[in-house]
């Protein structure tokens, strides 16, 4: 991928790197061949990010040239929002802590250059906040009150840069280009990464499954890399983004959608599904307001939750807006039990939801990709419960049921309608629809983002053909935005 360098006097810059090339920001945004090229790498060092300035307008029309830029418009927007920046922070505490547990004053500042510091024991901090903020060269400034936390992280232009971080600016921008991944020689035209959780005890994919998709996005002509929630920086790297691991707004994962979705990458899970399909009580509106069929439910407040059992006979189900994988859902028998459980639920969420209770011996799953049925699944309830999954089981062999997997063309067609119209209304990315059936009739129980599809489970009809439909989802998400930006 060829890349540029944008910077007011490109004179004063002796780089000695193969396929970079030192321009002015003037010639960047005002000069046809910029405009046209495809697929270039694009470094913003301009002496301002200032909303019109000349270094905005790089980084902006350098996304919609479909270039790949640091910093991102999204970068630079953030910045606005110091208070999000901290919070997001949050995420890495203790290691905040303990960085600065032996620091005798009260402040700190310091510079970051792609993720390095003059100071060795600041480098993880910095590559933190590098994945938070991913820009060229930020300022960093932590306080201490009662305990350490980022006070203000701002871009700083080179004009802020000190001589004596000159050298150390040159050496790690130069290591950010030199990345191995950007000189294999068997290279091929897209790139992919898989985020995984390797410490996950119940991921979406099991091991097998994900060796699969990997062969199969070789296969598919992608150049394909496991990545973690520590490879945030990288994802300007990638063509892709493929999420397996489970995901929540709150969560690294949304992260990583929003942040590849703003840097032109075809991702799944995008981010409008993970914020759709995680929250229950969206959901709940979006399906009765569009007539599919769904049990019997209410959203309740601590307001309101006391006339429910006046419109609710016991038992119900009472859920968690964001619950996943089966987690933060409970099955209430009685007021006592419903008293019990809605105060300690109330604390973590101001809305929960109240569903009927349909018993039945297993629940439907469709998976969904690309408003098509990719596969259909009874998962029966798990031994002596009323869900597929038990978590609290004493041996885990125990936790799940039986699972039957058949072939698309023997599933019943108002099971495949009620799936792909629900999916429909959110997006066209990978979904799996759980169902009920009763007396013929297929109820909506939710829609999930990030289905399982685990080997020899999901993939036993299709086999190794159901990753090759995955991956050749992405390659026309690819293919599709390259037709629009040619356009």
């Amino acid at each position: 991928m060829p890349k540029l360098i944008v910077v007011e006097k490109p004179e004063s810059w002796k780089i000695g790197l193969e396929d970079v090339e030192v321009i002015s920001p003037d010639k960047y945004l005002s000069d046809e061949v910029y405009q046209s090229i495809k697929n270039l790498k694009v470094l913003n060092l301009c002496k301002s990010y200032q909303y019109q300035s000349e270094g905005y307008y790089v980084s902006l029309l350098a996304e919609a040239r479909g270039h790949k830029v640091l910093p991102g418009v999204s970068t630079i927007q953030d910045l606005r929002f110091p208070s999000i920046l901290r919070d997001d922070s949050l995420d890495f505490d203790e290691l905040i802590q303990k960085t600065f547990k032996s620091e005798p004053y009260d402040r700190v500042e310091f510079n970051i250059y792609f993720g390095t510091t003059q100071s060795e024991n600041l480098n993880k901090i910095a590559i933190q906040l590098f994945q938070l903020v991913q820009a060229p060269s930020l300022r960093a400034v932590f306080s201490k009150k009662t305990k350490w936390v980022l006070q203000s992280i701002r871009l700083i232009s080179l004009g802020e840069v000190p001589e004596s971080d000159r050298p150390l600016l040159i050496v790690a921008l130069e290591k950010y280009f030199m990345r191995k991944r950007d000189y294999r020689p068997d290279r091929k035209k897209y790139d992919l990464a898989i985020l995984v959780n390797p410490d996950d005890k119940h991921p979406p994919s099991n091991d097998r499954a994900l060796k699969r998709f990997y062969r199969a996005a070789l296969e598919a002509g992608f150049n394909t890399e496991f990545i973690t929630k520590n490879d945030f920086d990288q994802l300007i790297q990638y063509d892709a983004l493929f999420i397996r691991e489970t995901t929540n707004v709150n969560h690294h994962t949304f992260r990583f959608a929003k942040k590849a979705a703003s840097l032109g990458l075809a991702v799944i899970d995008d981010p409008d599904s993970i914020l759709k399909c995680t929250n229950k009580v969206y959901l709940h509106e979006l399906l009765n307001a569009n007539r599919i069929l769904t049990p019997k439910a209410y959203v309740i407040t601590e307001g309101n939750c006391l006339l429910l059992p006046e419109k609710m006979a016991f038992p119900f189900i009472l859920k968690q807006p964001d619950g996943a994988f089966s987690q933060g859902v409970f099955k209430i028998n009685d007021l006592e039990e419903f008293k019990k459980v809605r105060e300690s639920m109330f604390a973590k969420s101001d809305l929960l939801i109240a569903q009927e209770f349909l018993p039945t011996p297993f629940d439907w799953r469709v998976g969904i990709i690309d408003n098509q049925v990719l596969y259909v699944c009874k998962y029966f309830m798990a031994s002596a419960h009323w869900q597929i999954l038990n978590w609290n089981a004493e041996q885990e062999n125990s936790r799940s049921g039986n699972v039957e997997v058949m072939a698309v063309d023997q599933a019943p067609s108002g099971l495949l309608k009620t799936a792909l119209k629900a999916t429909s209304l959110i997006g066209k990315g990978l979904y799996g629809v759980d169902m009920k059936e009763i007396d013929g009739k297929f109820y909506v129980i939710e829609v999930n983002d990030n289905p399982s599809i685990d080997a020899g489970i999901e993939d036993k009809v299709l086999k190794d053909k159901l990753y090759s439909i995955v991956m050749e989802v992405f390659l026309n998400k690819i293919k599709l935005d390259n037709i629009f930006d040619y356009f």
